[in-house]
């Protein structure tokens, strides 16, 4: 295996700040920021195609799952108003799933991860009190962390880092 050396580059820099900014907000806004944090992770890439790409990802599965969640919850408190586990959910996950992939090919391709995250959360582990809460948070939350993401990877440009990098360098060479 060859080692390769460990560095703190402009990614690492850039998704550090961007959880860390979601965070801060959060913290004056008395609001969990787990998963905004989580979404501003997700939501970095390398550039802001790959933040697109990987924030896009992230976003539209979540509001897709959490829709369809939202939906075959509530079909699911017509037999089980009092919620618990029956078999009934068994169903409903797997008609769930087929669903999610069939509205991810026509609307976002890598909805499906995320997507079925949220739906088997919202399935299995969120009662059904907070159902509809839980997932609207959850795709507020994710939404406010991809954007913190995309804003910084799009104010933070490689090339406007490097010329700040090398105009701090030139006034260090001057003195």
């Amino acid at each position: 295996m060859k080692k390769m050396p460990l560095h703190v580059g402009q990614r690492n820099l850039k998704t550090a700040l961007a959880a860390s900014a979601c965070a801060l907000a959060y913290f004056f806004l008395e609001r969990n920021p787990a998963f905004a944090c989580i979404g501003a992770i997700f939501g970095m890439g390398a550039d802001m195609e790959g933040s697109k790409l990987h924030g896009g990802n992230r976003l539209f599965g979540t509001i897709l799952g959490g829709l369809l969640g939202i939906a075959l919850y509530r079909v699911y408190l017509i037999f089980y108003p009092d919620g618990g586990y029956h078999l009934l959910l068994v169903a409903l996950l797997f008609g769930g799933i087929v669903v999610l992939i069939l509205l991810a090919q026509f609307f976002w391709v890598g909805a499906v991860q995320p997507g079925g995250v949220v739906l088997c959360l919202l399935l299995f582990s969120i009662g059904p009190e907070d159902y509809v809460s839980y997932s609207l948070n959850r795709m507020l939350d994710t939404g406010v962390g991809v954007a913190v993401s995309l804003f910084i990877n799009g104010v933070l440009t490689r090339e406007r880092l490097e010329g700040w990098k090398q105009g701090l360098l030139g006034l260090f060479a001057q003195r």
